[in-house]
């Protein structure tokens, strides 16, 4: 139990720093492709403003390599072009004659013959006549491929943070479990030995009340003695419960894992409970022939049953049914009870495996409000302990509908 909480502490914790890594990562990474484009409009500007004044001196050669150039006259037909430009598909003549015509720089992304390319067109002036343009391109992927290699650094470092992260968050939930998990222990402890303890001084009461109630000297007395009996047996059952619980949460309790019929452990178990249908008049139909071999524990399992009967009979109608069948389904030893009772409501089919929670029963009297809340609790860790889920629904039909499923004895491992 506690080791799922540490790993659900420790996966909440993850996830929310995953979160914030990856909108942290997203954030830098629009962040460096936006510097890296203002970079290199800077570095196109700062590249074309040499080339003017080269140009202005009546020149064509210098600057750097690192960029492609070309000198247009105002109307876009070429002056001059290195090589190093011809792949950029220089010059734009349209451009050249927007920045002759404005007076001004045109930065500008257009498709050259390889791919975009990122080009500023600079007038050169004379007396305030524009004589040419300086049109200076760098390829697009100059940008991508900067920001590629960033991202190829910042992913694994977000990866190894996340991994870092994972290791911190179980051992600091490791931490902060430990004194829950340390009273827990303490807790059961006590309620293991509180429930063995009392069990003896309740058993003593018992045999007195028995022996009393041989000899009553009144009407009364036997009344009495009676009801003293009833609440003695009754707290027998919960004490029971309760160290039937503390052992299963210490993983103490003795669960086997045989192969054996779960067909004759239905059949047994709900032969026992036929009186008491017949009784009210409820129809108990079981549907278990032949053999359905499951690995677990047999008697832990008749006491599973035993306590789905019990619920079931306890909430079915006078007149009703209650219908148990068992079949193999997706590789598993299946058994379901039904019942035509009013069903489970929604508010409580999720809290039916609480331990002392009764839902509808706390506001009812009778065998219902007499309920402890612990069987289906203790049917489910049961269930578990063998390798096995039980798990609670309404039937499309109407009424409730458990489902009890155990590894078969074919596939499931010893």
């Amino acid at each position: 139990m506690f080791a799922r909480s540490r790993a659900s502490i420790a996966l909440g914790y993850v996830s929310i720093l995953a979160l914030i890594l990856v909108l942290f990562g997203v954030a830098v990474g629009l962040g460096f492709w936006y510097t890296v484009n203002d970079l290199q409009d800077e570095q196109l500007v700062e590249e074309a403003e040499k080339r003017r004044t080269i140009v202005s001196s009546g020149a064509y050669s210098g600057g750097s390599d690192e960029f492609g150039w070309s000198a247009v006259s105002p109307d876009g037909r070429p002056l001059a072009r290195v090589t190093t430009g011809s792949a950029l598909g220089l010059p734009y003549a349209s451009l050249a004659r927007q920045a002759a015509r404005e007076h001004r720089m045109i930065p500008a992304t257009v498709q050259g013959p390889e791919g975009a390319v990122r080009l500023v067109s600079l007038p050169v002036e004379r007396s305030g006549t524009v004589v040419a343009v300086v049109q200076v391109a760098q390829p697009r992927e100059v940008v991508r491929n900067a920001v590629y290699r960033f991202i190829s650094v910042l992913v694994p470092t977000e990866i190894l943070a996340l991994v870092l992260a994972t290791i911190g968050g179980l051992f600091v939930s490791g931490r902060a479990m430990r004194p829950i998990s340390d009273a827990f222990d303490k807790q059961r402890t006590f309620v293991a030995d509180a429930s063995h303890e009392l069990k003896t001084p309740l058993t003593l009461i018992k045999i007195d009340a028995e022996m009393m109630a041989r000899t009553p000297k009144s009407g009364d007395d036997e009344e009495f003695l009676g009801h003293l009996l009833s609440e003695t047996d009754r707290m027998d059952a919960i004490l029971s419960d309760l160290l039937v619980l503390a052992r299963l949460d210490s993983g103490e309790l003795a669960v086997a894992r045989e192969p054996f019929n779960l067909a004759d452990a239905v059949v047994e178990t709900t032969d026992r409970f036929a009186k008491r249908a017949a009784a009210r008049g409820i129809s108990l139909a079981v549907e278990a022939s032949g053999k359905l071999l499951a690995r677990g524990d047999a008697e832990r399992t008749s006491q599973v049953l035993a306590a789905l009967l019990d619920n079931a009979l306890r909430h079915t109608p006078e007149g009703g049914l209650v219908t148990v069948d068992c079949r193999y389904r997706d590789g598993s030893a299946e058994t379901e009870v039904r019942d035509s009772g009013p069903g489970i409501p929604q508010e409580h089919l999720r809290r039916v495996f609480d331990r002392f929670y009764r839902g509808e029963a706390t506001h009812t009297s009778g065998e219902s409000a007499r309920s402890t809340g612990l069987g289906l609790s203790i049917a489910r860790g049961l269930v578990r302990a063998q390798g096995g889920d039980l798990t609670a629904e309404n039937a499309e039909e109407g009424g409730a509908l458990f489902r009890l499923r155990l590894p078969t004895a074919l596939d499931a491992s010893g």
